[in-house]
């Protein structure tokens, strides 16, 4: 071969070898991880991922087309954090978690891998995010509730049962590390409505158990249940002792109505799934999760259960009946 044939080979490959290189890189499946600290078994957590899913599939993402995604479920605690680390060892392009206990393990794990989570209460009092409009790290989303929604719980529980006195607020801090975000506006809104505020801190379904035996002892008492998922995982627990000691309650979430609590005031955590998969779509076109606003999540719902209302003595006040998007008879 020729010396000048041989030169202008090499310059055709040379010009030919950066197209095939970012076709070869443009056709690569982007690839998602999703940690859910839930039990996998749980069917809430089914429809959580069902949501996500329908929100990537409007944006043009599928599972069966364009996208491979890794799922794990955990409650909290070394399971999840095994689970962080091995999401963050495939090294997707990025990873979705909801809530707070399995943002907080993949926080452990990476401050590279963008996280986009959902469900959150306090994003920046959890070290998650600079701010809301500038997050500056590698996470964004979608939060849960301002800490005023207190203020909503204990005005309902406060027309529902006018004679009420002492409300017990059921959390567990090791699983909602936010504990204060609710706890002191409900210290500080709680004289207001004439009610002393209790906190119940709880742990496993033992403690559960004898923490609001314990607490019914006292009457006019009820109980107030913001997001956990300690108590969340034993929802129906927390609802067979409340109708037990004929205690009236209120719930962060509508699932806990329709299973027989007594009302509820919350976001529609299917719905809030489908807006974050806004966020993993644009990551997965270029942007960056330090330049994304988190958003706050956009539907809120008032459930109420008649059938419980009744059982527990209750008359619901008219206000209350017409503010419910959803009734159970």
């Amino acid at each position: 071969m020729r010396r000048r044939e041989f030169i202008g080979l090499v310059g055709g490959v040379g010009a030919i070898w950066p197209f095939a290189a970012h076709a070869q890189q443009s056709s690569k499946v982007p690839r998602i991880g999703v940690l859910i600290a839930a039990a996998q078994s749980d069917p809430e957590a089914k429809a959580w991922v069902g949501g996500f899913l329908q929100g990537l599939e409007k944006r043009g993402w599928s599972e069966d087309r364009n996208l491979h995604i890794d799922y794990r479920f955990a409650l909290a605690g070394a399971q999840a954090q095994l689970f962080a680390k091995e999401l963050v060892a495939l090294q997707p392009d990025v990873i979705f978690a909801m809530p707070t206990p399995a943002v907080a393990a993949l926080q452990g794990e990476t401050r590279e891998i963008p996280i986009v989570f959902a469900a959150l209460a306090d994003p920046i009092g959890s070290g998650f995010i600079a701010s809301l409009p500038r997050p500056g790290g590698n996470m964004t989303g979608v939060m849960q509730y301002e800490p005023s929604v207190v203020g909503k719980w204990l005005s309902m529980l406060k027309d529902i049962a006018p004679r009420l006195a002492r409300v017990g607020l059921v959390i567990n801090p090791k699983t909602a590390p936010f504990y204060n975000y609710y706890l002191r506006p409900a210290e500080s809104l709680s004289p207001s409505f004439g009610i002393e505020l209790v906190p119940i801190i709880v742990e496993t379904p033992t403690e559960i158990e004898r923490a609001i035996e314990s607490f019914a002892r006292v009457p006019n008492g009820g109980l107030l249940v913001p997001p956990d998922i300690t108590t969340f995982a034993h929802r129906d627990l927390i609802i067979a002792l409340a109708a037990q000691h004929s205690l009236p309650a209120v719930y962060s979430f509508r699932v806990v109505v329709l299973a027989g609590g007594l009302m509820s005031y919350g976001i529609d955590l299917v719905d809030t799934c489908r807006q974050a998969a806004f966020y993993v779509d644009r990551i997965l076109r270029g942007d960056k999760p330090a330049d994304l606003p988190v958003q706050a999540a956009i539907k809120f719902e008032t459930a109420l259960n008649l059938k419980t209302a009744k059982a527990l003595g209750l008359n619901v006040p008219p206000g209350l009946l017409v503010a419910a998007d959803d009734v159970i008879q």
